[in-house]
C-alpha cells in the first residue's frame, strides 16, 4: 500500500505542474466572446450543440476588432482558415465555464489567447513607468507617430512626454 501512494503522489504532483491555468488578463477576449455566446443562448436551448453553433455563428457575424479575430482564429466568420468549433460547442453545451474552455483552446491554439483588449490609458493621471514597453509604443501609435532610435522604454517615455503637450490640449 504504501508502495504505490508515493508514486502515485508522484504523479500528481507532476500533472499540478503541467496543467496550464490562466493567468489574471490571460484570454481576456477568449472569456468575454463565449461569456456572450453564453448570455445569446437560450436557456431551453443550452444542451444542444447545434443551436450553441447556430449563437456562436451569428455572435461572431456581429463582432470587430479583437473579437472578430478571436472568431476568425476558431473559425466562427466565413472566411476563416480552420474550424475548431466543436472544442468550444461540446464544453458550452455541458456548461463549462468559459474560462476553462479558454483553458482548452489555449493548450492547441496559444495565439487564441494572447489576443487582449486595448487597454484605455488616462494620459493625464498615468505614471508612464509603470507602464509596459508595447502600451507606450501603442500610445504613440494612436497619436500617429513614431520614436526613432528608441531602444529602451527610457526612450518611449521621454518621447511621450515631449508630445504630451500637443495631444492632451486637442483632447480638451
Amino acid at each position: 500500500m504504501q508502495g504505490s501512494i508515493v508514486p502515485l503522489c508522484m504523479f500528481l504532483l507532476y500533472q499540478s505542474t503541467v496543467v496550464s491555468s490562466l493567468r489574471e488578463g490571460d484570454c481576456e477576449v477568449c472569456i468575454g466572446v463565449i461569456n456572450k455566446i453564453y448570455k445569446a443562448v437560450p436557456s431551453e436551448d443550452s444542451s444542444s450543440q447545434d443551436k450553441v453553433l447556430k449563437v456562436l455563428e451569428d455572435v461572431c457575424a456581429g463582432t470587430r476588432g479583437k473579437e472578430h479575430k478571436f472568431c476568425y482564429y476558431i473559425g466562427g466568420v466565413e472566411d476563416s482558415a480552420t474550424r475548431t468549433l466543436k472544442d468550444i460547442t461540446q464544453p458550452m453545451s455541458y456548461s463549462m465555464p468559459a474560462e476553462k474552455i479558454c483553458e482548452r483552446l489555449k493548450k492547441k491554439d496559444p495565439q487564441i489567447c494572447e489576443l487582449r483588449y486595448d487597454k484605455q490609458i488616462d494620459l493625464k493621471n498615468v505614471d508612464l513607468k509603470k507602464l509596459k514597453v508595447r502600451d507606450l509604443k501603442k500610445i504613440l501609435s494612436d497619436w500617429d507617430e513614431i520614436c526613432d532610435g528608441c531602444l529602451e522604454k527610457t526612450d518611449f517615455i521621454k518621447r511621450i512626454e515631449e508630445l504630451k503637450p500637443k495631444f492632451i490640449r486637442e483632447e480638451l
